[in-house]
């Protein structure tokens, strides 16, 4: 499957609950748009999900449920390793590794962890403070030399790269240091109700976000009341008209356009026409996806079959690191 003259790209992803646009134009699109350049390992992160109290059943559908939808959105098999974190155990054993080569004062440091540990109140999770060293882990375990990340990603790659520059250098030469990569078609959606706030299905108002599965006249009516700003002018200005901007790059990246394009499409329209329109854009580009979703959830053993499989080749990849690693740290091994 994989190119030895490409370089190998790797990314997770929460089954944390149904994917907004946000999620879509953010992260899996460029997840589809990245197989035919580099060796591509996406992966459903439920290990990490543990972090936060779970309904065991709830976890379990939401997992396959993310599987179906990457695959319906574009996530090719044959051009990618999908799999699931679970069914790979030398995730597990590498953290302990490497929790034993990372240090409490780096961990105690990132923002993350700081921001969430502040919601969990006194009964803050050992996961919750650990869980970068298991992102490094996940990293480390497929050679990855990128990793795509936002701007709420990068203190943890580059807290892998530190590990992994450690432990070479303990141990000898063993993990590739992987590289932080920004997508050029990356896109940041905000919330159609506070435009000054990233798109999230955790908010408590049900307009402010557009999910993948969204029907489409919900959708269309979501956008009629997307909050815009003062003034008639359709320009991309994010200071001064954050809410129209927002509307502008989400047509822009829904309709493979620039902004200055998409201003030019609407220099002469009124707000109403225009929420309209990209409203009627997003939902015509999620029908196919939701349809192939529909089909996919149906055929359960398909979808099974293919998360089988990638976590086979998955292990494969993994263990040649693991066992180079157990040796080195002195493992007595068969």
């Amino acid at each position: 499957m994989f190119d030895k003259d490409k370089k190998t790209i790797f990314s997770g992803i929460q089954p944390s609950g149904e994917f907004t646009i946000g999620n879509y134009f953010g992260a899996i699109k460029n997840w589809v748009d990245l197989q035919g350049d580099y060796n591509c390992i996406y992966f459903i992160a439920d290990m990490h999900s543990l972090t936060v109290p779970q309904v065991p059943a709830d976890l379990r559908r939401r997992t396959f449920e993310c599987s179906a939808m990457l695959l319906a959105a574009g996530v090719d098999p044959d051009k990618s390793l999908l799999f699931v974190q679970s069914h790979v155990s030398a995730h597990a054993e590498l953290c302990w590794i490497l929790n034993c080569n990372s240090y409490m004062g780096e961990m105690s440091r990132m923002t993350q962890y700081k921001d969430k540990s502040a919601k969990q109140g006194e009964n803050i999770r050992v996961g919750l403070f650990d869980y970068p060293v298991l992102m490094a882990a996940d990293i480390l375990l497929y050679n990855s030399d990128l990793v795509p990340v936002g701007a709420d990603q990068t203190q943890h790659v580059e807290l892998a790269r530190n590990i992994a520059e450690r432990f070479n250098n303990n141990y000898s030469p063993t993990f590739t240091v992987p590289e932080g990569y920004i997508p050029e078609s990356g896109a940041r959606i905000m919330s159609l109700a506070d435009p000054t706030r990233k798109m999230s299905k955790s908010d408590e108002n049900a307009n402010a976000y557009i999910l993948m599965k969204d029907p489409r006249d919900v959708i269309i009516s979501k956008f009629k009341k997307a909050v815009t700003d003062s003034g008639h002018e359709i320009v991309h200005d994010r200071e001064n008209k954050p809410g129209i901007s927002n509307l502008l790059e989400i047509y822009a990246c829904v309709c493979g356009k620039s902004v200055k394009e998409a201003e030019a499409d609407f220099a002469t329209s009124s707000y109403a026409d225009f929420k309209l329109a990209v409203g009627e854009a997003v939902a015509d580009r999620l029908a196919p996806i939701q349809s192939e979703f529909d089909r996919l959830v149906k055929d359960k053993q398909y979808v099974m079959d293919i998360l089988k499989d990638g976590s086979e080749k998955a292990s494969a990849i993994a263990a040649r690191v693991l066992d180079k690693v157990k040796r080195k740290v002195g493992y007595l091994q068969f």
